[in-house]
């Protein structure tokens, strides 16, 4: 990054009601949840390699599995 400062000013932060606030601290705490469980897929491949591919899940099965979980979080349209 430049040693420069910026040459426009920043806006100052509007602050989020209570329920916005709990919001994006919920999505947050998924968002890094999920992350941390690919980190740790991650570091156990790079220690032990890459699981056999017997032992694993079709892709198939974990598309259609992730596909009807989607659907089960989408509102029905009449």
């Amino acid at each position: 990054m430049s040693e420069q400062p910026a040459t426009t000013p920043v806006p100052e932060r509007q602050p989020l009601d209570e329920h916005a606030a709990a919001s994006v601290l919920a999505y947050a705490a998924e968002q890094r949840a999920k992350v941390d469980a690919l980190a740790s897929v991650l570091e156990d491949i790079a220690a032990h390699g890459y699981p056999a591919p017997e032992t694993g899940l079709l892709w198939e099965t974990a598309r259609d599995a992730h596909l009807a979980r989607l659907a089960e979080e989408q509102p029905r349209v009449a």
